[in-house]
C-alpha cells in the first residue's frame, strides 16, 4: 500500500459512518481498524531522527501507593473528598433523607453557608442551573441544627463535627467556613450514599424494606473533621495560554467543594501580571472578570490571591514602588484581599535578595497592614528550589530568614523545580527562612512538555508532614484546566488529611468526580496519559503487561488486546456517554492519538498471529500496513503523546523483532508455511 492510494475524503466519510455503526453494534475490533485507517490519512508526515523514541525495555517506576477501595462495601456507599479525619458509624441504622432538610431554625447567615455548599457542583455531575442543588430543602425534611463553638487550641479555621441521625442533623463548627465545609460533607454523603442505599438498609420497622426509587437513605453517622495545613489550593503559575474565565470559575467551585482555600492568580503569559504591563491597571473588561472571580472565590471560601511579577524589569526606584502600590490598590478595589509577589525565573538586577526583602517589608507595612481585611503577603523567591539555591549565609534564603517580616509566606518547590514533597528539602528551606515554607508543587504542570497530558495519580507526597514542616501546598496545573482537576482533587485530599491519603484510591475517585457519565472510558485513557517522559517521571500503563512476540501466554495476549481496544474506543464512549463536554474538547487531540495508538496496537497483535500462522502473504501484507501506519501517524502522535512508556514501545518492538522475517518473505527466501511458527 502506498500513500497515493489513500483517498482522504472518502476515508473520512467511511470512518465516521462505519465507526459509529460498528461501535453501537459492539464490534470493537472493526472500530479499531477504522480508527487506524483514519489516522493513516490524517497524520501523514515524517519524523526526524532526533524525535525517534528510544526503544527497548520500558522504564520501571515505583508503584502508585495505596489501594483501590470498594466504598460501597467498606464505607456503606459513602464517598467524601477530602477524606474526613474520623467517621463513626452509628450501628447499622439508616436515615431517610428523601424529604430533604429543614433549615427553619438555622440563623440566616449560616443558612446561606449551608445553601451555598448545597448548590456547588455535584460529584456525580449535577451543577447549578442544570439539575439543581445536590440536596433538597423542605419544611418536612430532617431538621438541621447548627452551633458555633469556640475553637480548640491549635485548631485551624474550617474544623467541624457533623452528626446524621434519624431525628435530625447537627453541625458544630468554629466559624462560617466550618459550616460551609460541614454542609459540603453532608451533600457528598447524600449524593454518594443514596446511590447505593439498598446496601445498608436495615429491616427495622422504621426503615422501608422495599427498594423504592423515590426514597433516599444514608447511614447514621458522626464525622469529626479538621484540616492539617492552613493553605490548600492552586497556583495558576504555568507558562502558556492562561485559563479562560469559565475554566477559572469552574475551578473555584471545584476547590470550594473539596475544601481548598487558596487560589493564586499568576499566569506567566498575563501581560498585566508581569512584563510589560505590570505597572498598569487592567483594562475595564479584564478587571470586571477579576472582580467576578473574587466574588466566586468568596462564595467558596477561597482566598483569591493576585500575584505580580515585577522582577524582570524592576528599577528599584520610587516610581516603581508607587506603581506597585497603585497596582495593589486597583486590585483591592476589584475585591482582591491577598497578594503575592513573584521573583521567579528572572536574572539581573531583579534578583537582589536584600532589595527584594526590603520591598516586601515595605509593601507589608504600607499596604497589607493598613488595608482592611488583607491577608498575609506571599513571595516566590528567585531561589525557589534547592537545585540552585545558595545554601550559605549569604544566599537569598538566609537573607529572607534574617530580613523578611516573619508573617510573609515563602514559596518553595523542593529539591528540584518538579520534585516530590519530601521532609528533607522542607527542612533545608526552613532552616534558612526561619518559617515553614509554602509548597509550590509543580504537578500536574506540563509547560515543559506540552506534548503530554499528566492525568495520572498524585503521589510521592510525604504523608507524615505537618504544618510545622510546611504551611500548605498549592498545585501548579496544566493549561488544560478541566484535565487538571484530577490532580487538584487529590491535592485537596492530601492537604486536608495527609495521614489518611491513599493516592491510588484518590485518583480513582477523581475520575468519577470529573467524568461521572463515562468514568471507565476516561480511566481507560488516563492510565496511559501520565508520564512527561523527562524531568518528573511518573509511572504509566501500570496495569498493562507487554511482551515479546515469542514469549507470552494467551492470557497476556487477550489482556493486551483488550487494552488496545479500550483505548481505541475511549473517544466514542466519552462522546456518547460522557457528561463533561468541556473536558472532552480539551483533551480530544490526545484522545484521537490514543485511538490511533489502539488501532496500531491491535494490528501489532494481529501481526504476531500472522507470523505464527505460517502464511507468508498474510504476514507480509500485515507487516507492510502496520509499518506504514506507524510511520505516517508518528508525527501527530509526537505532538499529542499517549502510551509512551509501554504501548508505543511494544508496537515498535514487534516491528523490529519481525523485520528480519519480513525481509526474508519479501525477497522470497522463506517458505510459505510452517516457517514462522514459534
Amino acid at each position: 500500500m502506498d500513500r497515493a492510494s489513500l483517498k482522504p475524503d472518502n476515508l473520512k466519510i467511511m470512518f465516521y459512518d462505519a465507526a459509529t455503526f460498528y461501535y453501537l453494534c459492539g464490534m470493537k475490533r472493526i472500530l479499531v481498524a477504522a480508527v487506524c485507517a483514519l489516522g493513516a490519512v490524517l497524520s501523514l508526515g515524517a519524523e526526524t531522527q532526533e524525535e525517534r523514541m528510544h526503544q527497548g525495555a520500558y522504564l520501571q517506576f515505583a508503584a502508585v501507593p495505596g489501594r483501590t477501595v470498594d466504598h460501597v462495601r467498606e464505607n456503606r456507599g459513602v464517598v467524601v473528598n477530602p477524606t474526613p479525619v474520623s467517621i463513626r458509624w452509628l450501628g447499622r441504622d439508616s436515615v431517610d433523607v428523601s424529604r430533604g432538610f429543614n433549615l427553619e431554625k438555622v440563623p440566616m447567615a449560616l443558612r446561606a453557608e449551608f445553601e451555598a455548599a448545597a448548590t456547588s457542583k455535584s460529584i456525580y455531575g449535577d451543577s447549578v442551573g442544570t439539575h439543581g442543588p445536590c440536596v433538597r430543602f423542605d419544611k418536612a425534611g430532617l431538621p438541621v441544627k447548627i452551633t458555633l463553638t469556640k475553637a480548640k487550641k491549635g485548631e485551624l479555621p474550617g474544623a467541624y463535627t457533623l452528626a446524621i441521625k434519624s431525628h435530625g442533623v447537627s453541625i458544630q463548627a468554629n466559624d462560617a467556613v466550618g459550616v460551609f465545609y460541614a454542609a459540603g460533607t453532608l451533600c457528598q454523603v447524600v449524593e454518594s450514599a443514596t446511590k447505593n442505599s439498598q446496601l445498608f438498609r436495615t429491616h427495622e420497622p422504621c426503615v422501608p424494606t422495599a427498594l423504592d426509587s423515590h426514597l433516599a437513605f444514608v447511614p447514621a453517622m458522626e464525622v469529626s473533621d479538621r484540616p492539617e495545613f492552613p493553605i490548600r489550593g492552586v497556583v495558576e503559575g504555568f507558562y502558556g495560554t492562561p485559563w479562560s474565565h469559565e475554566v477559572r470559575l469552574r475551578m473555584l467551585d471545584h476547590m470550594g467543594r473539596n475544601k481548598m482555600n487558596s487560589y493564586v492568580f499568576g499566569p506567566k503569559d498575563d501581560p498585566y501580571h508581569r512584563t510589560p504591563h505590570w505597572r498598569q491597571p487592567y483594562p475595564a473588561a479584564e478587571g470586571a472578570k477579576i472582580a467576578e472571580l473574587c466574588q466566586r472565590a468568596a462564595k467558596n471560601h477561597v482566598n483569591f490571591i493576585w500575584a505580580i511579577h515585577p522582577g524582570g524589569d524592576i528599577r528599584w526606584d520610587r516610581a516603581d514602588y508607587d506603581s506597585l502600590l497603585n497596582k495593589f490598590a486597583s486590585m483591592y478595589d476589584l475585591g482582591v484581599r491577598q497578594f503575592a509577589v513573584f521573583f521567579d525565573d528572572i536574572s539581573g538586577a531583579g534578583t537582589d535578595s536584600h532589595r527584594q526583602a526590603a520591598l516586601l517589608n515595605a509593601l507589608n507595612r504600607d499596604f497589607v497592614q493598613k488595608k482592611q481585611g488583607v491577608k498575609p503577603l506571599i513571595v516566590c523567591p528567585t531561589d525557589y528550589t534547592q537545585a540552585w539555591a545558595n545554601p550559605t549565609d549569604s544566599g537569598q534564603l538566609a537573607v529572607y530568614g534574617r530580613e523578611l517580616d516573619p508573617g510573609i509566606e515563602v514559596f518553595w518547590t523542593g529539591s528540584k523545580v518538579c520534585s516530590d514533597v519530601a521532609r528533607v528539602d522542607r527542612a533545608f528551606v526552613r532552616e534558612r527562612i526561619n518559617r515553614p515554607s509554602l509548597t509550590w508543587w509543580n504537578f500536574p504542570v506540563s509547560d515543559y512538555v506540552r506534548t503530554n497530558l499528566l492525568m495520572g495519580p498524585s503521589y510521592n507526597l510525604d504523608t507524615t508532614l505537618t504544618r510545622a514542616d510546611m504551611s500548605g501546598i498549592l498545585s501548579n496545573p496544566m493549561e488544560q484546566g478541566e484535565a487538571s482537576r484530577v490532580a487538584v482533587y487529590s491535592v485537596a485530599d492530601y492537604a486536608w488529611n495527609p495521614r489518611a491519603y491513599n493516592a491510588l484510591d484518590s485518583w480513582e475517585r477523581s475520575l468519577t468526580d470529573l467524568e461521572p457519565g463515562a468514568t471507565q472510558a476516561l480511566r481507560n485513557f488516563a492510565i496511559h496519559a501520565t508520564d512527561p517522559q523527562k524531568d518528573y517521571r511518573k509511572i504509566e500503563s501500570w496495569e498493562t503487561d507487554t511482551f515479546r512476540y515469542d514469549n507470552y501466554t494467551e492470557e497476556q495476549f487477550e489482556a493486551l488486546s483488550e487494552t488496545f481496544s479500550n483505548l481505541a474506543s475511549a473517544p466514542m464512549q466519552l462522546a456518547v456517554g460522557g457528561a463533561n463536554t468541556e473536558l472532552f474538547k480539551e483533551i480530544y487531540p490526545w484522545l484521537e492519538q490514543g485511538a490511533n495508538l489502539g488501532g496500531r496496537g491491535f494490528m501489532a497483535l494481529q501481526l504476531i498471529k500472522a507470523y505464527e500462522s505460517g502464511e507468508s502473504d498474510e504476514f507480509r501484507n500485515t507487516y507492510r500496513l502496520l509499518d506504514l501506519v506507524n510511520e505516517v501517524q508518528r508525527p501527530a502522535w509526537l505532538q499529542h503523546r499517549v502510551g509512551t512508556q509501554r504501548l508505543q514501545p511494544f508496537i515498535d518492538q514487534v516491528l523490529r523483532d519481525l523485520r528480519p522475517f519480513y525481509e526474508s518473505v519479501s525477497t522470497g527466501s522463506a517458505g510459505t508455511h510452517g516457517q514462522c511458527v514459534r
